[in-house]
């Protein structure tokens, strides 16, 4: 049913401490319980289960309960032990866990949509549960009556969204190309994982439309986490990488990319520009961009590749001649580092206070990790690995 990894490699790099199985479909959501060595996971397979470890190492589930459709997403608030769960067939379903873990009683249903659930988040604050659906709407529910509130439809359906309750506003994302959102109330920073395998940083709190992007990952980012005390971007994709991002630093935006009808550095013109391929008897370029500034430029002027992590390009992208002689070998160096997770990676939860992170994915396993000695958690919030 699981494994346990015993061994402590030295170098810091995320600490594979246990793998859960047993699941018949792709896991959806997992997250780890405050205070508890254990894991929520919401399946494809219709279960819902509470995974507790035992004295022998391994996790069996003390809770195994079945519903009547699969379970595309979970949230779970600990305090109160209130559980909700979306699935395929629109409904979102709450639970009551027991002190023990043990026990799980049914609540309410709310039927929040027409089709398959695909993002919610519950405030204890206002009582409201926040859920997005295929049916290309956002509904937001009131906990204790069950009554819907109100919804709202776009043109597209939403795939994910994030609530912060101290301003009663939902941020929410109405494009399939986004994946996973996670939203800093501190400094009021919304960061975004989307399927051109980038992450975004929208500065909200500043109000001038800064944004920083990062890039790193090769497979559509699908899990996002922002660690305030350590000033640490952690974001997940498809293909099981893990990035950590160095975000106490001082970064700059990548520039708006500029259009022209022939290169702006050799000024020779680019395959539609027929008028000047006319006059000058020459074959027209293809037209690329240099990432550091931003400029229309042919193949030729742009010949180099280079990091420029300062900009968010933690691997080689296309430079111009001109702008690669500016980088200097300092500017190279990487800000995040990047691991291997080993298995899809669908949905993360990170628990900053003991240094856990879970992961799940399409694979059916579920991966608990240590990462002390990739966020520096330990050193931040006094916790020792076990």
């Amino acid at each position: 049913m699981a494994a346990e990894i015993h061994s402590r490699p030295q170098t810091a790099r995320p600490i594979l401490l246990n793998k859960i199985e047993g699941h018949s479909d792709t896991v959806n959501s997992a997250v780890l319980i405050p205070k508890e060595d254990g894991v929520i996971t919401v399946s494809e397979d219709r279960t819902i289960r509470v995974w507790l470890k035992r004295d022998s190492g391994q996790y069996w589930p003390s809770i195994y309960h079945t519903v009547s459709s699969p379970c595309s997403c979970m949230s779970y608030h600990h305090d109160s032990r209130r559980i909700f769960i979306g699935q395929d067939n629109g409904a979102v379903v709450e639970f009551l866990i027991s002190e023990d873990f043990n026990k799980m009683s049914h609540v309410k249903t709310y039927p929040a949509h027409q089709n398959r659930v695909s993002d919610m988040v519950f405030s204890l604050e206002s009582e409201w549960v926040v859920s997005t659906g295929h049916d290309k709407s956002v509904s937001w529910m009131c906990t204790q009556s069950g009554s819907m509130l109100g919804r709202h439809y776009f043109t597209a359906w939403a795939s994910c969204l994030q609530y912060p309750s101290f301003t009663l506003c939902v941020v929410c994302c109405q494009t399939r190309s986004i994946a996973a959102l996670w939203w800093d109330p501190v400094q009021r920073l919304l960061f975004s994982g989307a399927a051109d395998h980038s992450v975004i940083m929208w500065d909200i709190g500043g109000r001038k439309g800064r944004t920083l992007l990062l890039q790193g990952h090769h497979e559509r980012v699908q899990a996002i986490r922002f660690l305030q005390l350590t000033r640490q971007l952690l974001s997940c994709s498809a293909d099981g990488g893990i990035a950590v991002w160095n975000m106490d630093t001082q970064r700059e935006e990548a520039p708006q990319w500029l259009d022209s009808d022939s290169c702006q550095k050799c000024e020779q013109p680019f395959f539609w520009n027929i008028k000047q391929m006319w006059d000058s008897k020459t074959l027209g370029l293809r037209q690329h961009h240099c990432r550091k500034c931003g400029k229309a430029v042919c193949g030729k002027c742009s010949s180099k590749r280079s990091t420029f992590p300062i900009m968010g390009f933690e691997f080689p992208v296309r430079v111009c001649d001109a702008c690669f002689d500016t980088i200097k070998e300092e500017d190279r160096t990487a800000l995040a580092t990047f691991h291997e997770g080993k298995h899809n990676i669908a949905h993360m939860d990170m628990d900053p206070s003991r240094g856990l992170m879970v992961t799940c994915g399409s694979d059916r396993i579920v991966k608990i990790w240590d990462m002390t000695q990739v966020v520096g958690c330990s050193l931040a919030t006094g916790f020792s690995p076990r």
